[in-house]
């Protein structure tokens, strides 16, 4: 992604970076950066960051929210011993730029996610887990690699306890 490394994440800004050519092959995740990321952002409802490159033409992106699952939704080992719901973080968009599928990038930017996750959780709202939305099978698959496993009665839905995915995160970036 030119001079500027593709495993820096920066808060997206419309005023800053072009997201006009962005195309991962879903029009739907494309559509959703250039027409409701901002206002994901003015709302508080979704944060969005991106990989820029050196001119800041926008490569990939992740949009992450606050999120609590329900007890009777989450497996044993997430659920158990805590309040409900349980307290959550939800990826709910990632995407990667054509340009750079077949890479293995897909499974950094996930990794970019998880770590950005975490770091918080550790300075400010816990969460137990993290929680995704695997509209694709080559999302799935790549949500499954990390650790994640299906939500009961939601067909796109995958949840991981937090602690799993730090460890396996920390065996993924050495």
């Amino acid at each position: 992604m030119g001079d500027a490394s593709p495993l820096i994440s920066v808060a997206f800004d419309t005023s800053a970076h072009d997201a006009t050519s962005f195309s991962c092959g879903a029009a739907d995740l494309d559509e959703w950066l250039r027409k409701h990321a901002a206002n994901a952002r003015a709302a508080r409802v979704a944060q969005t960051f991106v990989w820029i490159d050196d001119e800041a033409v926008v490569g990939a992106y992740y949009s992450i929210s606050a999120h609590a699952v329900s007890r009777a939704e989450a497996p044993s080992r997430i659920g158990r011993g805590v309040l409900d719901p349980v307290p959550a973080a939800l990826i709910a968009k990632l995407a990667l730029d054509q340009r750079f599928h077949g890479q293995g990038l897909g499974a950094v930017l996930a990794a970019d996610a998880i770590v950005r996750i975490i770091e918080a959780s550790h300075m400010g709202p816990a969460v137990r887990a993290v929680v995704v939305d695997a509209s694709t099978e080559r999302g799935r698959r790549l949500y499954e690699q990390l650790g994640f496993t299906p939500v009961r009665e939601h067909a796109s839905r995958m949840i991981a306890r937090a602690e799993t995915l730090e460890e396996g995160v920390a065996t993924l970036l050495r």
